[in-house]
Order: structure tokens, then sequence, then C-alpha cells
């Protein structure tokens, strides 16, 4: 007789009330160990609806056989920390991603699925992708939301979700009943495998996570799960050299080893042009092709330039016709709450408005200006709004190299002004920034590291 296994689910904060429950309904026996202790009531009582039994770790050296612990890439705990309160159990490990693979293993194979991760340019390559394949009714789930696509016609099916792995299956459980051909998935630590493609952006900065036991790169690593895998290419080269993977491709700005790279661009803050070559790439189709052809788009700065080029690559990689990629890149306009143009009375506005700012980003939103005159440069933010946080010394250090009229805004903008030499101006509150651009006529580059439905009013 075969012996049943028993779930343990840890952390509760990050979704894991979804996956105890989806694995309750299943008929499996499951515990839960609230971590972080943020359960609600509400979510106490629905998980007793389902015989989900809370319960601490401790608590496991009463459990038999065997155990299968579910937890996220970011537990703060090793396998042996957990295991040594029942060293005689059978344990097997796996993610919060790897368990949502598991329940999703019946979805969706007449579905096309992209998966992405990565450090910094997430939400700007689904929304890219969004505009490349909108005919094909796409289902998305994103940091701005979880949104369904018809016929052109955005449908929100809930805003206020975030980008774990178990709200893939809460999207897709929302658009029970709907038609789409494509499903988008944005995910902060990693992917469940389920993608056709997986687009890992970049791995900007490779922060640490769970209490410094694991980092960035090794969470979204994950990714190569994936039927075929589009990453840039210097961060293939630095942290996933071991990785065999029978397709991946690969894309760069300036290493014409990459599978797709920059031959050239021309910048301007409506549009950039992009001239981009492409050789011995491997379909989804197992195709091997070459070829180069020119895009348009709003990326007024290389890091929209990287981003784009992931996405033209994805595409390629679906066997996604060039027209039909050239054409929705140049309906790309940006992303309100994320990189926008806009025009207040004589100001031009430039909004890099992210949860994950650093000290890179910075930068390279600066560098969009560099050549233009007439410019106030405000940066700012929240904290705690990431796994990781803003450098503010390295920050304050570029900041008192540059010599463009610096504000300082909101309690980052506080923490950077007192470890700067050069003391710039300070504006608690970043309207006051915009009200101070319109009237002295001046354009405004506001770098804000800030969930944008903090923003929304403005």
């Amino acid at each position: 007789m075969t012996e049943t296994t028993t779930n343990l689910v840890i952390d509760l904060t990050h979704g894991g009330v979804k996956i105890a429950i989806n694995l309750a309904k299943k008929g499996e026996k499951v515990y839960a160990y609230d971590i972080y202790n943020t359960l609600k009531i509400d979510e106490k009582k629905l998980l007793k609806n389902y015989k989900v039994e809370l319960i601490q770790l401790k608590d496991i050296n009463k459990l038999r056989n065997n155990l299968k612990v579910i937890y996220p890439i970011h537990l703060p705990l090793t396998h042996e920390e957990i295991k040594k309160h029942n060293p005689d159990l059978n344990y097997t490990f796996i993610t919060h991603h790897k368990a949502v693979k598991e329940l999703l293993k019946e979805w969706g194979k007449n579905i096309l699925k992209v998966e992405i991760t990565g450090v910094k340019g997430k939400t700007s390559s689904v929304f890219m992708l969004k505009e490349i394949l909108i005919d094909k009714n796409p289902l998305i789930l994103s940091s701005l939301g979880a949104i369904f696509y018809n016929n052109g016609k955005k449908s929100l099916l809930k805003k206020n979700i975030s980008i774990t792995p178990a709200n893939i299956k809460e999207t897709i459980d929302l658009a029970n009943g709907k038609d789409y051909n494509l499903a988008i998935f944005e995910n902060s630590l990693g992917a469940c495998g389920i993608g056709d493609v997986g687009l890992l952006t970049n791995i900007a900065e490779n922060y640490s996570i769970a209490k410094n036991k694991c980092n960035a790169a090794e969470a979204k690593k994950q990714i190569f799960d994936c039927n075929l895998v589009v990453c840039q290419k210097e961060s293939l080269d630095k942290y996933y050299s071991d990785i065999h993977h029978e397709k991946i491709n690969s894309f760069s700005l300036d290493d014409k080893n990459a599978n797709l790279y920059l031959n050239d661009v021309n910048f301007s803050l409506d549009k950039t042009i992009m001239d981009l070559e492409y050789k011995d790439m491997i379909t989804l189709k197992g195709e091997r092709i070459s070829g180069n052809f020119k895009v348009e788009s709003f990326a007024p700065g290389l890091h929209h330039v990287s981003n784009v080029l992931g996405v033209v690559l994805t595409c390629l990689s679906l066997n996604i016709d060039k027209e039909k990629i050239i054409s929705g890149l140049k309906k790309y306009k940006g992303i309100k709450g994320r990189t926008n143009k806009k025009t207040i009375k004589n100001s031009i506005i430039i909004e890099e408005i992210n949860p994950g700012i650093n000290t890179k980003a910075i930068k390279e939103s600066i560098n969009m200006i560099k050549d233009l005159k007439n410019y106030y440069i405000a940066i700012g933010g929240d904290y705690g709004i990431t796994c990781e946080e803003i450098d503010e010394k390295k920050v304050s250090e570029f900041l008192d190299t540059i010599s463009n009229d610096i504000i300082l805004t909101g309690p980052v903008g506080n923490g950077i002004l007192d470890k700067m030499k050069n003391k710039p101006k300070y504006m608690e509150n970043y309207n006051e920034v915009y009200d101070l651009a319109i009237k002295n006529n001046k354009n405004l580059l506001f770098i804000y590291r800030s969930n944008y439905s903090k923003l929304s009013k403005r």
C-alpha cells in the first residue's frame, strides 16, 4: 500500500493560502505555517473550511511518513532547520513556483504562455508584448493587475494583486470562461516553468533575499524550467554559464556573440529607432533563423532599448512575423506608472516610477537627458516596496558628481540627502516638485521609487 503524502505550506503572506486551499480541494492533507504572522481572520476561516490545519514548525514532530514542504524561494530557513523538528520524516521540498506548476499541469495545453522575470524591465516587457500580440486576446498578470483583453478592449480582473506564483493560478481562475489564446505572467522571483517561452530581462543587481541565504540570480534561475528561454547575454554569461538547456536565445546591446544585438540606435524622447541583427537563434519549433530589421518604439534610454530587445527576441522565438513586431512596438508609448512622457503647460515631464528603482536605474534615467537643458531632476520614493532596498550611499556618491538641478523628495530622498556632500533642494511632498517645474517653465525628470497606486492622484 502506498503511503500518503502530507503537505506543509510555509508562508501565508505571499500566496500560500491559495496554494493550500487548491491542494485541499484536490483532497490532499494540508498543514500551513504562517511564518510572518500576517494571516487575516477571514483567511483563517477559509483555511478552516477546507480543513487546512494551522501549525507551528515544532508541531511536525507529531507527523509520520512523508512530508512535502512547499516554501517560497525567499524563505529565511534552510531545509535542515525545518528537518530538525522531525528528522524521521521522508521529506520532499518544492518551491511555491513548482507547486503552482503542479496545480496547473492540466491547464493551457492550447494556449501560448510567456513567463517574465528579471530585476528590471518586467512590466514594460509585458505591455510591449501585449501591444504586439493583442490579437490573441491576452490574459495578463503584472504588477499593474490581472487583466484580460478581448478584441483590444481591456477588462481589469483584479487591481491589487501581487506577482507571486500563486497569483498566476488566481489570474487563471479569475479568467474562467473567457476566451484567450495567450497568457503573459510576470513574476518577481523566478518562474513556474509553465512558459512556452520564459524571458529573463536582466540581473541588473544581484541583491540578497532570504536573510542572505539566497539571491536574485538564484531565484530567477527557475526561468530555465520553461521550454525556451530568452535571456540578456551579460546575465547569462555571468550567472548561468553552467545551465544546460537545449533552447536558449540571448540578446545584448553591444555583444555581437548574442543571438540578437543592437547594430545602431537613434534616440529621441518620443521614439527611438533601433537597427537589430539576429543570428542562429532557435525558435519554439526548433528552427534556426537569422536576419535583421529596424523597429521604433518609446525607449528613451538604453535600459528601455534592452527591454525592447528582449521582447523582440521573445516574439521571434515564438515565430511571430516581423511586420507584426514592428507594428506592435510602434504602438507602445510607455506605461502610466512606469516610464512615460507627458506635457503639462510648458513643461515636459518624464516619469520613471518603479518599485524597484536602484542606483543603476537612476544613472540610466539621467543619461536619457544628459544632453538636454532646462531640466530639473527629482529623485525620491518610499521604503519597503520590494525585497531590494535602495543603496542610498551609492546614489548619494553618484549625485555628488553631477551638476544638474537636483531635487530630492519623499523618505528615500531625505535618506539620500543625509549622505550627500552637496546639499540639493529637498521637498517632502513630491507634488510640490511638479508645481515648481511648471511655475518656472522647467522640464522635469521625475524618478520615484514607489508603487504607482500611491502616486496616481497626481
